[in-house]
């Protein structure tokens, strides 16, 4: 009976810690978890994905992120097609099959625009910078941390908004109450009308001292319907 009463005491004092938890203080340890050591400000790597989608054949991506340069490069591989996109702060270079000598009609049929790439970049940075992200210039944390479930577990629960000159959608960030894990999301660009997505967080996998999501699997919000599952295949650390 006494070790059941020092547990349930033990366990009742961790839940009550998390619950007086800020929403910062809770972002930091969350951040402690997946980057102890700050590394995140110089990481550089070589990212492979494969996205599988219901319906589809696989899709190969790889992702090579630099940011201590502020550099971006993405080899997709669509068929028979290969797309390589890169851009250095906020320039940009687009080749299709190796060429940088592209015409109008695959400019367009392939969206190798620079504001593409751009926004490209910006994708895989977010979601592999989370929840580290969450420290940039522009993001509105929610003070209050409120306790929710997530796909039928039990999460501490952050909100994020934007300033207008760097987003709309508002964010929900699901964070383990014991080990501070990033665990899932949810975004929306109306709330009001439960459109926009939710995204779970499967496995981990370690490069330079920061855990990085294995696998996302992304649904719908209002349907709840699977819209495939991201599968980040190797990481390797770059020089």
């Amino acid at each position: 009976m006494r070790i059941l009463l020092i547990l349930f005491s033990v366990g009742l004092s961790s839940h009550l810690f998390a619950q007086n938890l800020t929403a910062t203080e809770l972002l930091n340890k969350s951040i402690s978890y997946h980057d102890p050591d700050n590394n995140w400000v110089k990481f550089h790597a070589m990212l492979k994905f494969t996205d599988e989608r219901p319906g589809q054949k696989s899709r190969y991506s790889e992702v090579e992120l630099d940011n201590t340069k502020s550099f971006f490069r993405l080899k997709q591989q669509r068929g028979e097609t290969t797309i390589e996109r890169e851009a250095m702060v906020e320039n940009c270079t687009n080749k299709l099959n190796g060429s940088l000598e592209i015409s109008d009609e695959d400019m367009e049929t392939h969206r190798l625009s620079c504001d593409r790439t751009l926004t490209l970049r910006n994708y895989y940075l977010y979601l592999n910078g989370l929840p580290m992200k969450l420290k940039d210039e522009g993001t509105i944390l929610d003070p209050e941390v409120k306790k929710t479930e997530f796909m039928g577990k039990s999460y501490l629960q952050l909100k994020v908004t934007y300033d207008a000159e760097v987003g709309s959608d508002t964010w929900y960030f699901y964070i383990h109450p014991e080990t501070y894990a990033l665990e899932g999301y949810r975004f929306y660009h109306d709330e009001s009308i439960n459109d926009g997505e939710y995204i779970v967080l499967e496995d981990e996998m370690e490069v330079q001292g920061i855990k990085l999501a294995k696998k996302r699997k992304w649904y719908t919000n209002k349907e709840q319907k699977h819209l495939g599952t991201d599968v980040l295949s190797s990481v390797k650390a770059m020089e």
